[in-house]
């Protein structure tokens, strides 16, 4: 068990209060990690620190920005061993699964760092003879980043690492979940350099986090919000920023369609499903929440698919496994009460459906309908949809069928023909002949409707964490009509 402080100022200090709370390892129920429970106190103090901070680091060059950065994806990278041990105790994550992780993330680091001179503005045209007339781009101000517990390494470094490039500072509310993750990944910028309170992290109990979050979106220098997270907290934070007028990047809940056109790769688009259905338990955003098979090759398809999902390795996420611990017994039940409320309205089970504590294997339901939970809701598990469909028509219907739009994916052998059906999909991000699970540090992440807005990765990330200034410099013997 960990003994954890926050990280206020450069400082890792307790909260003010002296309170702490207690994650259990989901799996075992034993104390994982005891983390300080912050409160109004600790946020004022956070943001105070970045708000100090600010006032330097913002002037520094590009070069010093980008040597840090590049130190900081080092010194994360090397602690790939440390970031599994928590993981895998904290979430009930893999160690497979933490090294992707840790790897991905450190990719994050130096891809931001590689984008800090592409933070340029430009000349404008002026219709004011004597004038140059230009917009630049200047850091916005303290961001607060807002990460989550299932992808933890990449979420956490994300909501941060755009933020400094841009000159910002930040505060990092860290997931109640993973304390211990969040908090290893401001230690690891620490290390490589970073200045007294340009990161801080800080850490509070799942009784505090409406407060905690409401006083960080309200405090008078902050200038950003970023969130990774359901839809249902998504739309209380968005609400909060409205109110206080501060600009949000929301990446949220999803509900992402795999569609199979009937002259796909039928092996290739089971590689897909089963990767994109299954990994880290399917607790991921871009998870395939519904595999959605043309009814001429369904009864091949779903024998191959059920097939490999009966042989993954599923079990206590410290042996060699694909899928180990969900987050929480809660989410266990509400796997269990997906699969029967599916049964008991017509649904087949094809593979799975049984539980160990909070372990639950690959599961597969076939003949889904609409009116079942698994149709309608994301399960956020392991637990996978499948639905046949006549024509693509239907099968567009049934992908957008949902409040969600991040992900998607479409396998066919003819591409002109699933660019078609692609175009037609609403979501943010979408693949032909790939999973729906895919990121990449340089590429504009993000979804549509109920997904969220904004975008995470690349040159649009820049567009987030910057405000555009238009400045003029002009003939001061210029005429004026009086």
């Amino acid at each position: 068990m960990l003994d954890l402080q926050q990280l206020i100022g450069g400082n890792f200090v307790p909260a003010v209060s002296g309170r702490t709370y207690e994650r259990l390892d989901p799996l075992t129920g034993e104390v994982a990690s005891r983390a300080p429970a912050s409160n109004i106190d600790d946020v004022e103090a956070a943001v105070s620190a970045a708000a100090t901070a600010f006032k330097s680091w913002s002037k520094t060059g590009p070069t010093h920005r980008r040597t840090i950065l590049l130190k900081a994806a080092d010194v994360l990278e090397g602690k790939a061993d440390e970031f599994a041990r928590l993981i895998v105790t904290e979430t009930g994550g893999t160690a497979a699964w933490a090294g992707f992780n840790t790897v991905l993330a450190a990719g994050i680091l130096r891809e931001t760092a590689s984008m800090i001179t592409h933070i340029q503005g430009e000349v404008i045209p002026s219709d004011k003879q004597g004038t140059l007339s230009f917009a630049v781009r200047r850091p916005a101000g303290v961001c607060v980043g807002i990460a989550p517990w299932n992808a933890p390494v990449i979420l956490a470094t994300r909501a941060i690492a755009m933020a400094l490039a841009c000159g910002n500072t930040v505060v990092l509310k860290a997931s109640e979940a993973c304390p211990a993750v969040h908090l290893l990944i401001g230690r690891s910028l620490q290390e490589a350099g970073l200045p007294d309170g340009v990161v801080n992290v800080i850490t509070n109990a799942p009784e505090d986090a409406a407060k905690v979050v409401e006083a960080l979106v309200a405090a008078s220098a902050v200038r950003r919000v970023n969130f990774t997270g359901s839809t249902k907290v998504g739309r209380i934070i968005a609400e909060l920023c409205g109110k206080h007028l501060k600009p949000a990047l929301l990446e949220l809940g999803g509900k992402a369609p795999m569609v199979i056109l009937e002259d796909a790769d039928i092996d290739a688009a089971v590689n897909g499903a089963i990767f994109g259905a299954f990994a880290n338990s399917g607790q991921i955003c871009m998870s395939t929440e519904r595999i959605i098979v043309s009814e001429k090759i369904a009864d091949e398809f779903v024998h191959k698919l059920s097939v490999r999902a009966r042989d993954l390795p599923v079990g206590d996420p410290r042996s060699h496994v694909v899928l180990g611990s969900l987050v929480a017994t809660e989410a266990a039940d509400r796997m269990e009460r997906f699969i029967a409320d599916a049964l008991g309205k017509g649904a087949k089970l094809v593979a799975g459906g049984t539980r160990d504590r909070s372990i639950i294997d690959a599961t597969l339901l076939d003949h889904v309908q609409p009116g079942m939970l698994t149709y309608d809701e994301e399960s956020f598990g392991p637990v996978k949809p499948i639905i046949r469909f006549k024509d693509d028509a239907e099968a567009v219907r049934i992908a957008n069928d949902t409040q969600y739009g991040l992900s998607a994916s479409v396998y066919s052998r003819n591409v002109s023909r699933a660019f078609a059906v692609a175009e037609q999909i609403e979501s943010g991000i979408c693949h032909i002949n790939g999973p729906t699970v895919h990121d990449e540090p340089q590429m504009p992440f993000g979804g549509v409707k109920n997904s969220g807005y904004g975008r995470f990765g690349g040159k649009t990330a820049i567009d987030q964490f910057t405000d555009i200034r238009w400045i003029t410099v002009e003939d001061p013997q210029q005429r004026y009509p009086f």
